[in-house]
């Protein structure tokens, strides 16, 4: 499949988005993540506007407050930028466009619960989205030991039952297998070097 120029203008339209942005608790430019989740997709037998709407699928939530209009208005540009197709990849992506977010367990529990009714677009982008973001964890879970769950709303716990959860819910809502599969293998890894910093005491 060759990607065609809207591709290439959804990064300009999110690397301008989240130009300010870095990813949780890093000087690394949020935009990494962004293209990580944009080729999980595409590697994944995924649609040029699902990664499209990998690339902007967390525009909405993290930069609406800042976007001329709010979310409404960053909604109808996207719309019409890439296609109501993207926009309803985007919103399926999205767990909350308000300031301030409602609190985070609910959120989350609301966010698992809608998979279940998602389409295998939202199912395809929101899995590349946890599994980019899973690596990520485990990757400084090994650099900083138990001092990583500091940076997370729900510590430690909160964050491991996430995505626990979110495993089952992709699993269950027949989420592409070769990514529910890799997101099931890391975050088993995470639960197991978790566990071993609290035997050891090192967290």
């Amino acid at each position: 499949m060759a990607l065609t120029d809207k591709f290439a203008e959804a990064l300009v339209f999110a690397a301008k988005l989240h130009a300010e942005q870095t990813r949780k608790g890093t000087d690394i430019p949020y935009v990494s993540h962004l293209l990580g989740v944009a080729s999980l997709v595409l590697e994944h037998e995924g649609t040029e506007a699902e990664a499209i709407a990998g690339l902007l699928h967390d525009a909405i939530e993290d930069q609406a407050h800042d976007y001329p209009g709010g979310a409404q208005q960053l909604r109808q540009a996207i719309a019409d930028r890439f296609g109501v197709e993207v926009l309803a990849i985007v919103d399926g992506c999205t767990d909350a466009d308000t300031v301030p977010k409602p609190p985070w367990r609910a959120r989350k529990e609301a966010y698992i619960a809608h998979l279940a009714e998602a389409s295998p677009a939202v199912l395809r982008v929101s899995c590349a989205d946890k599994l980019h973001n899973a690596r990520a964890i485990m990757v400084d879970l090994r650099t900083h030991g138990g001092r990583l769950w500091q940076r997370f709303t729900a510590g430690r716990d909160g964050t491991l039952w996430y995505y626990r959860a979110l495993v089952s819910a992709f699993e269950a809502a027949g989420a592409p297998v070769t990514l529910v599969d890799e997101l099931g293998r890391i975050v088993q890894q995470i639960e197991d070097r978790a566990d071993g910093q609290t035997r050891l005491g090192t967290d």
